[in-house]
């Protein structure tokens, strides 16, 4: 299993406590490390990533071809803009409008960019980026060996771009960031940990210890494994800035043994649509 997969120490006794819980938000996005967009509803595809969901990326300029992982095409954050390395990518507001294809980009209330993602489009969306990143603090990210030029690579249609080869559907629960908002200062919520799917009405980490199979609305999905955290939940969604460790929260207040929040799903005989207000339960 990769270490991104490793499950930290139980937290909860699987189901044997689940109450009633439902689906209070859904979320995509459309390009990797950007603005997400809240729905009502998302199309789970049979791939096991949501439609419209990582549908672009900001590359390195020596990584705008993906690499292998066991046959499927892989593209590690490491290697283009990500929330992990360059939290200032936080402040930047992103609309992508899919029936155009065309990206809208502003920083505190400014618009730097708005384009189609021809060819003349997307050179103008690199290059307003790329001066963005390289005059904030997360300069230095960009000095490196074959980072630049950006490359905005992606149809616009489809799911590519998540964190691992296998693509998968997060969900956490909401009860979960609560309680590290209780022991973290300043505010936590949901926004940090970028999530598809957030469920409300489980006590605080329950669906970490989740395992089998869960239904939720009329789908049904397997539960691959608890997420690993990495430095990305600590860039504030407001502002950009790195304003609290919640990896060492995790893993001082909460006695994990990796810093774990919410779990990766796969849907089991085929996709369909999951909607706010859905019922959650295990089978």
């Amino acid at each position: 299993m990769p270490a991104e997969l490793a499950p930290p120490r139980a937290v909860t006794d699987a189901w044997d406590d689940v109450p009633m819980a439902t689906v209070e938000a859904l979320f995509r996005y459309p390009v990797k490390g950007f603005t997400p967009e809240a729905l009502k509803q998302l199309v789970v595809q049979s791939d096991g990533r949501v439609e419209g969901d990582r549908v672009l990326a900001f590359r390195f300029a020596d990584a705008v071809d993906p690499e292998d992982d066991a046959g499927l095409e892989y593209w590690p954050k490491k290697r283009g803009l990500a929330l992990m390395d360059m939290p200032s990518l936080a402040r930047l507001r992103l609309e992508y409008d899919r029936s155009t294809r065309r990206l809208r980009i502003s920083d505190a209330g400014t618009v730097l960019v708005e384009a189609g993602l021809d060819p003349d489009g997307r050179a103008e969306i690199e290059d307003a980026v790329t001066r963005a990143v390289a005059a904030g603090p997360d300069a230095r990210r960009l000095r490196g060996e074959g980072r630049l030029p950006l490359t905005l690579i992606g149809d616009g249609v489809t799911s590519r771009f998540q964190d691992r080869a296998r693509g998968y559907i997060s969900l956490h629960g909401s009860a979960s960031v609560a309680e590290l908002d209780k022991a973290a200062d300043p505010t936590v919520d949901h926004r940090r940990f970028r999530s598809n799917i957030v469920v409300s009405g489980l006590p605080a980490w329950s669906e970490v210890g989740w395992d089998g199979v869960v239904r939720i609305g009329e789908l049904r999905f397997t539960i691959a494994a608890p997420i690993r955290r990495c430095a990305a939940i600590m860039a504030n969604p407001d502002d950009g800035t790195r304003d609290v460790n919640l990896l060492r929260v995790l893993t001082d207040r909460f006695d994990q043994e990796a810093p774990t929040l919410g779990i990766l799903l796969l849907p089991v005989g085929g996709g369909g649509t999951i909607r706010v207000g859905d019922p959650v339960d295990r089978e």
